[in-house]
């Protein structure tokens, strides 16, 4: 393995090489416009080249329009919409274009599809597919994928997939996550299908530690407390890592990112042998205890983002 080199793997079947650490966007959109350029510099320079956004992420989208000026073709570019119907997913695409001053987007993701009344309407007749399939016929979106927050992601997912071909999703994945058995089957029930259908996997919330408490004395950066501490924040990308194809999405706490950038560049695209994967395992056992680490999600209790 070449030293301070983040790792590239292809991105499902869309042929695009990405950096294993996909920019999470979200983290410049409260940001001014001469932070975001330096958040741009910096990753540019440690070779990230995929970054993920979403209509919803404040002006994340007006942050990168002018970085994409002079290196959209550098970049595979990924936005989200949280609408829908079709009518509405339509405007937020031609919104995105707009806001970021492209003519194409990447990939379109249905953003957070994971309730059932979402669902039956985002992939209705008249729902938000339609609207990215059709952008996708006219040139303005490249690929197609969804995403999901919680602990029914995987499960809607699965039944996505079964529902359209989809070019990628997007789910959390963490030693916390994996505490509910049943997330964790579906999970690499997932896995396996993308093996088998070439569909990209991306990780969030791999470096979460907890939902804020009251008494947390830290800068809000993120809607729930990250890891800070330097070595739980590289075991945990190194979880994501031993996982041949996944993909990890940053943290929307743009400090962090420094931390992540260094861990990913120790790990490589060869999978853990059993014995070093179940001793990273319990080492990250004793993060969890060290760092007082909870489940952000419980299932038919706490599943929503807020």
């Amino acid at each position: 393995m070449q030293d301070n080199i983040i790792q590239k793997t292809p991105f499902g079947n869309t042929g695009h090489l990405s950096a294993r650490i996909i920019f999470g966007a979200a983290a410049l959109g409260g940001m001014r416009q001469d932070k975001a350029d330096s958040v741009l510099e910096m990753i540019t320079k440690r070779g990230l080249n995929h970054f993920d956004c979403a209509a919803s992420y404040g002006d994340a989208e007006l942050r990168l329009a002018p970085y994409l000026q002079d290196h959209r073709n550098d970049v595979f570019l990924a936005t989200k919409t949280g609408d829908r119907t079709r009518d509405l997913a339509w405007k937020s695409i031609e919104n995105s274009l707009e806001r970021m001053q492209v003519d194409q987007i990447d990939l379109i993701q249905l953003h957070n599809l994971t309730h059932d009344e979402d669902w039956d309407v985002a992939m209705g007749e008249q729902g938000a597919l339609k609207a990215a399939i059709e952008a996708k016929e006219q040139g303005l979106v490249k690929f197609i994928g969804v995403t999901g927050h919680g602990t029914r992601t995987a499960e809607m997912h699965l039944r996505s997939l079964g529902s359209f071909e989809f070019d990628s999703v997007l789910l959390p994945y963490s030693y916390a996550s994996l505490l509910d058995e049943r997330y964790e089957k579906e999970f690499e029930t997932l896995y396996a299908l993308s093996k088998e259908k070439g569909f990209a996997i991306q990780t969030i919330k791999s470096i979460a530690k907890r939902r804020w408490r009251d008494e947390d004395p830290s800068p809000k950066f993120s809607w729930y407390e990250p890891l800070r501490d330097k070595d739980a924040i590289a075991r945990a990308v190194q979880l994501v890592f031993s996982r041949p194809g996944l993909f990890l999405n940053s943290s929307s706490d743009a400090t962090l990112l420094p931390l992540i950038l260094d861990a990913a560049e120790q790990c490589t695209n060869e999978e853990m042998g059993l014995a070093e994967r179940n001793n990273l395992l319990s080492e990250i056992a004793k993060d969890v205890a060290a760092n007082d680490i909870e489940p952000l999600f419980t299932r038919g209790v706490q599943d929503d983002v807020l």
